[in-house]
C-alpha cells in the first residue's frame, strides 16, 4: 500500500473521465492513500476559480476534497522548505516557495509526491511519481 501526496498538477482529478482521476480512484480502492496539503489546496482552488466552468468544477472539487487527508503546515514545514530552497539555490536550482512547502510536507510524512513538475527532481530524499507519463 502506497501513500501519496497530490501536487497541484494532479488537478485532472476533478475532470470526470480523465485517466488520472480513474487511476487514482482505482488505486484508492486497492488500498493506496492520497493526501492534499494546504499549498496544493490553495493553488488548486485558485486554478479552478479562474476557469470558464469554475462553478461546476468547484462543486466537483468540494465533493471530492473531503475524501482526501488534508495536511496543514506548521513552523517545522516552513523551516524545512526554506532549508530546501537555500540548499538547492547553492546548486543553481530554484524551487518556488509553494513547491518547497509541498516537498517539505511529502518529506515530513514520508509520502510519494504525485507530480509532473520537474522542479522537485532536485530535492534529495523526495519520492516522486508521474502517472501522466504512462497515461
Amino acid at each position: 500500500m502506497a501513500q501519496y501526496l497530490l501536487d497541484t498538477n494532479a488537478s485532472p482529478l476533478v475532470t470526470v473521465g480523465h485517466p488520472l482521476r480513474t487511476k487514482i480512484i482505482e488505486r484508492r480502492e486497492a488500498g493506496d492513500t492520497f493526501a492534499l496539503c494546504v499549498p496544493v489546496m490553495t493553488e488548486t482552488k485558485f486554478g479552478i476559480g479562474i476557469l470558464p466552468r469554475a462553478k461546476a468544477i468547484l462543486e466537483e472539487w468540494q465533493r471530492l476534497r473531503p475524501r482526501f487527508t488534508a495536511y496543514a503546515l506548521d513552523a517545522s514545514d516552513a523551516e524545512l522548505a526554506v532549508d530546501l530552497q537555500l540548499a538547492l539555490r547553492k546548486t543553481g536550482w530554484q524551487l518556488a516557495s509553494f513547491d518547497a512547502l509541498i516537498a517539505a510536507m511529502a518529506l515530513r510524512y514520508d509520502l510519494i509526491l504525485l507530480t509532473t513538475d520537474r522542479d522537485f527532481q532536485a530535492v534529495v530524499g523526495l519520492q516522486i511519481e508521474n502517472w501522466l507519463v504512462d497515461l
